[in-house]
C-alpha cells in the first residue's frame, strides 16, 4: 500500500475560502490597476524604453508617449483578459488568489470589458503613435498570450515558450518604433529577454511546484520532472549568457557592456550549474529565480550606461 502524502497544512490554511469585500470608490480603482498587473507593466514599460533608448536615431515626444502608451494598453489588456480566462485556476493559487475576480472584488463582466476595451485602444495607439510594424507586433503579442498561450498553459509546459515570444517583444518595438525595421540589434534584444524567461519561470515551478498543480497548470517540472527541469534551466541559462556577448557585435553593446555582461553571465552559470547537484532543491531555485530578478535590469543598465 502506498503511503499517504503529507499534507501541508500551511498551504491549506492559505486556501480558505476569501471573503468578497466590497469594491467601491477607490477600492475599485484599485481592483481595475491590479487587473493590469502594474509590476508586470513596470517592467515590460522599462524593457520598451531600452528599446526606445538604444535605438540609433531621435526619438522624437510623440513616438515616445505613444509606444510607452500604447505598450502599456497592451499589456493590462493581456493581463486582464488573462486574469478571465484564468479566474478559476487563480482561486486555488496562494499567490493568486486575492486577485480581483477570485476574491470577487471585480465581476467578470468588468475585466471583460476592461480587457476588451484597453486591447481595441493599444493597437491605434501603437500604430498611428509609432508605426505601422509597431502595432502590428503589439496586435501578434496581445494575440498570441491571450488566446495561445492563456489556454495552452493546462495542456502543455511547451506553453512557456509560445508566452516567451510576447513576454519578449518589448524591446524589439521599442527599438523598432524608432528605426521602422527589425535588424540584428533588434533581434538581439528579443532573443535576451526571450531566453531569459525560460530559466526564470522554470526556477518558479520548482519551488511553487505544489501550487501549480493543484491548479492543474503545467509546467516543465510537472512533465520532465525536477532533474531534468533544472538540466533546462543550465542549458537555456548558457544560452543566455551567449546571446548577451553576441549583443556587442551588433553595435549597440560596448567594452563596459561585455564586461558586465561575462561578470553577471558568470554568476548566472554558476548557480544553474549548482542546480545540478544533490541538494539543490527548492531554496536553490527561489535563490536562482531571485537572481534572474537582478540580472535582467543590470544587464540593460549596462547596455544604457555602455550607449
Amino acid at each position: 500500500m502506498s503511503a499517504q502524502p503529507e499534507v501541508d497544512h500551511a498551504h491549506v490554511a492559505a486556501l480558505a475560502p476569501v471573503r468578497a469585500v466590497p469594491s467601491t470608490g477607490m477600492a475599485r480603482v484599485r481592483a481595475y490597476v491590479e487587473l493590469g498587473k502594474p509590476r508586470i507593466t513596470a517592467m515590460v514599460l522599462l524593457t520598451t524604453a531600452v528599446g526606445l533608448a538604444l535605438a540609433p536615431g531621435k526619438v522624437s515626444t510623440v513616438t515616445l508617449l505613444a509606444s510607452l502608451a500604447g505598450m502599456a494598453l497592451v499589456v493590462a489588456g493581456a493581463n486582464a483578459l488573462n486574469m478571465l480566462l484564468e479566474r478559476d485556476t487563480d482561486a486555488k493559487m496562494a499567490r493568486t488568489r486575492r486577485r480581483p475576480l477570485p476574491s470577487g472584488r471585480l465581476e467578470p463582466e468588468a475585466a471583460l470589458k476592461f480587457g476588451v476595451a484597453t486591447a481595441a485602444l493599444s493597437v491605434p495607439v501603437l500604430t498611428f503613435g509609432a508605426n505601422p510594424l509597431v502595432g502590428l507586433g503589439g496586435a501578434l503579442s496581445l494575440i498570441l498570450y491571450v488566446f495561445a498561450y492563456t489556454p495552452m498553459k493546462r495542456r502543455s509546459a511547451a506553453s512557456l515558450l509560445v508566452g516567451a515570444i510576447p513576454g519578449a517583444a518589448p524591446p524589439l518595438l521599442g527599438y523598432v518604433a524608432v528605426t521602422g525595421r527589425i535588424d540584428a540589434a533588434a533581434l538581439s534584444l528579443f532573443l535576451v529577454l526571450f531566453l531569459w524567461q525560460i530559466p526564470h519561470t522554470i526556477a518558479i515551478s520548482l519551488f511553487r511546484a505544489r501550487e501549480y498543480s493543484a491548479a492543474g497548470l503545467k509546467t516543465v517540472a510537472g512533465e520532465v520532472g525536477p532533474e531534468r527541469a533544472k538540466e533546462r534551466i543550465l542549458m537555456h541559462s548558457l544560452l543566455l549568457v551567449v546571446v548577451s556577448l553576441q549583443v556587442a557585435r551588433t553595435g549597440i553593446g560596448t567594452g563596459f557592456y561585455l564586461g558586465c555582461a561575462l561578470l553577471l553571465g558568470g554568476g548566472l552559470a554558476a548557480l544553474a550549474f549548482y542546480g545540478l547537484t544533490h541538494d539543490a532543491g527548492p531554496r536553490w531555485a527561489r535563490r536562482f529565480f531571485l537572481y534572474t530578478l537582478v540580472y535582467l535590469p543590470a544587464l540593460f543598465v549596462a547596455l544604457l550606461i555602455g550607449r
